[in-house]
């Protein structure tokens, strides 16, 4: 039977992120992953020469964590930006056409897409009173301090576009964290923003959207490949048992059953495999994770000819707000914002249907996905010819659905955890869905594991640094901020 110090179940960039944190500092690690490839839903596809995401397109990052794995890691030089035709404009789809969205206060109050009431209402928020509530959905939230017009024109596509939610259901605390953050200690919105601009302009982490060479999957096949982590695929997890000292964890793999023991396991899979795999040690924290739900999002690219779309593609691409869409969430224009997305000549446009807006696209065939598709892109970005190129991605369960009362069962869930030591939750339905927010919650479990014990690997790894240092230690957790966000 073999030993680890860490048994992560789930190869997903959950898994793998907090692998590379715990390795790094000398923890011998184990990662489970049932399917044959790691990375979870992230896989990047070429196909005719157009190079597709299966799910996440892009890392928008601002946070310091996310930059020192990327550099430590070897992925600095592989990262490709965005490209400056796509800094300029985020579009909205108003009224049967595309808009450019404005982005910073002054802009919104003069720019077309708000009525003079909606304008005013904006002009307010400043003197808008908290409401004290810890539960308020995000149409709650928005309209409460910024009106119902920023909500339907503005928030709502962003919710359903970027998360898969929906704003009458969605935890404002959850999907709105910083937003919400704002009032409760300045009161208002927008004098946070003003205040956190004047102190932290000059030691705040820069912020950036970019991809890699080769797309997503190069992050994946990176953290993967690191020195210190055992990747085991086609394991897939049976049992978890409680020992004295630590864990004994049963899978089935491709030769036969295998048991590992471990003297912490993290658990990065989806919550309804984590329930299952719980159930025996916690009833209670099984029900909390069985009662998150998911939401279906069916993505649709299409690589068509540059000379077919009379739109000039100058930004990133759109959001539809739903009384402009039914189906259709949201367009990125991935050529535009990414180089070697498309062939030369051509353009790859990545249309979301579905999520918590309409369950029934997962029920579409490819022909109606295709026609609803290309009537709504049609008219809006000048299309005059089919795709000649269509790759159709489908996820039944997405992303969680971060709906309800959703932080006092984050909130529940912890508790659970702390009567269970050593076992750890970690997935995109605690902590946030993006990349950015996976990478940096991986760094926060790791080091809540580093802390709970002395690591006699550890200790060594600190010894030697050490010696090849003159006598001066280099542990290069030492210097991070455990604290959560």
């Amino acid at each position: 039977m073999d030993k680890v110090d860490v048994l992560i179940i789930g190869g997903g960039i959950s898994g793998l992120a907090s692998a590379w944190w715990l390795a790094r500092s000398g923890l011998s690690v184990e990662v489970w992953e049932t399917k044959k490839r790691p990375g979870g839903k992230i896989m990047s596809t070429l196909q005719d020469g157009y190079l597709t995401e299966r799910a996440a397109a892009m890392v928008l990052n601002f946070r310091p964590e996310v930059v020192e794995l990327v550099r430590e890691t070897g992925l600095e030089s592989a990262k490709t930006a965005r490209l400056p035709t796509a800094e300029a404009r985020r579009y909205l789809l108003h009224q049967g056409r595309l808009k450019a969205l404005p982005m910073r206060m002054g802009a919104m109050v003069a720019s077309p897409l708000w009525s003079l009431r909606g304008k005013l209402r904006l002009l307010a928020e400043p003197f808008i009173f908290s409401s004290g509530r810890a539960d308020e959905s995000v149409s709650e939230f928005i309209t409460r301090r910024l009106g119902h017009e920023i909500l339907e024109k503005a928030m709502e596509p962003f919710i359903a576009g970027t998360l898969a939610g929906d704003a009458n259901q969605a935890s404002a605390a959850a999907v709105l964290p910083r937003l919400v953050a704002l009032e409760q200690r300045y009161g208002s919105i927008g004098a946070g923003v003003l205040i956190n601009r004047i102190l932290r302009r000059r030691t705040a982490c820069t912020t950036e959207t970019f991809s890699f060479r080769g797309g997503m999957s190069t992050l994946v096949e990176t953290l993967s490949k690191t020195s210190g982590i055992n990747l085991r695929t086609g394991h897939t997890a049976e049992e978890l048992v409680r020992e004295q000292d630590g864990w004994l964890a049963t899978a089935s793999a491709p030769h036969g059953q295998r048991t590992v023991s471990a003297c912490h396991v993290i658990v990065a899979t989806p919550a309804p495999a984590a329930a299952a795999l719980v159930a025996s040690l916690d009833n209670e924290l099984a029900e909390l994770l069985r009662g998150i739900g998911y939401a279906g999002v069916t993505i649709v690219h299409a690589g068509i000819a540059r000379g077919a779309v009379g739109h000039p593609l100058d930004g990133t691409g759109f959001l539809a707000p739903k009384g402009e869409s039914a189906a259709l969430t949201g367009n990125l224009w991935m050529s535009t914002l990414f180089p070697d997305r498309a062939p030369p000549g051509k353009v790859l446009l990545t249309s979301y249907l579905g999520g918590a807006r309409a369950p029934q696209v997962a029920d579409w065939d490819d022909e109606r996905l295709m026609d609803e598709t290309l009537r709504t892109l049609r008219p809006l970005v000048d299309l005059k010819a089919d795709p000649e190129m269509v790759r159709i991605d489908r996820h039944q369960e997405a992303l969680p659905a971060y709906h309800g009362a959703y932080q006092a069962r984050m909130h529940a869930i912890t508790a659970r955890l702390q009567h269970i030591p050593g076992l750890h939750l970690e997935a995109n339905y605690r902590g946030g869905v993006s990349v950015r927010d996976r990478l940096a919650c991986g760094h926060v479990v790791a080091n809540h594991i580093l802390g709970a014990r002395q690591w006699p690997s550890v200790e060594r790894k600190r010894r030697e640094e050490t010696a090849n240092s003159g006598g001066k230690a280099v542990y290069p957790m030492d210097s991070m901020d455990p604290a959560t966000e």
